[in-house]
């Protein structure tokens, strides 16, 4: 029996593939945002062998402990979790291997010069797949002090405060 494609199940149950150049977005690093003072990112394409982007396609991977190193003239991406694919044979990848970031040669002198300026590094912000593509969004980054993250926090809190009282002085204008 014919069946159409349209109606066909999707395999895998993973991360669809974007559309329009939209991106699909497998793994995020809020972390990330909470612990550094973000100053620029950047969007770089990841060197990966079949198994990885496979087990990315599934929407598994971690960016926690993850961390950008520029060794001479190459970017290279450390400590992101990419688990094992699970139908992968002896072909399939270690969990943890550091994987080459491509960036254009300017892109990669800037984050060299500015990363080793004291109190700055490089972090991943997001991995993500664009028209097809595996990408990672990174960051250079300053850590904050203790002190900032609690001066973020209170400053989200009082804008969540400010919207509810904007949103229940509508309801009350309006009658509800």
């Amino acid at each position: 029996m014919y069946v159409p494609k349209e109606s066909q199940p999707k395999q895998g149950g993973g991360v669809a593939k974007a559309k329009d150049g939209k991106r699909k977005i497998v793994a995020q690093n809020k972390k990330a945002r909470h612990d550094y003072a973000i100053i620029d990112t950047y969007e770089a394409g990841l060197v990966l062998t079949g198994t990885e982007v496979k087990s990315l396609r599934q929407g598994r991977a971690s960016l926690t402990d993850g961390f950008v190193q520029i060794d001479g003239n190459e970017a290279w991406l450390h400590n992101a979790h990419i688990p094992e694919y699970s139908q992968g044979t002896w072909t399939n990848h270690t969990v943890r291997r550091k994987r080459k970031l491509l960036l254009h040669r300017e892109e990669i002198d800037k984050l060299a010069s500015k990363s080793e300026e004291t109190g700055h590094t490089i972090v991943p912000l997001a991995l993500y797949f664009k028209d097809g593509r595996a990408k990672a969004e990174i960051a250079l980054a300053r850590g904050k002090k203790e002190y900032d993250k609690r001066q973020t926090l209170r400053e989200k809190q009082d804008r969540r405060e400010s919207d509810r009282a904007i949103a229940a002085a509508k309801r009350k204008q309006r009658g509800e």
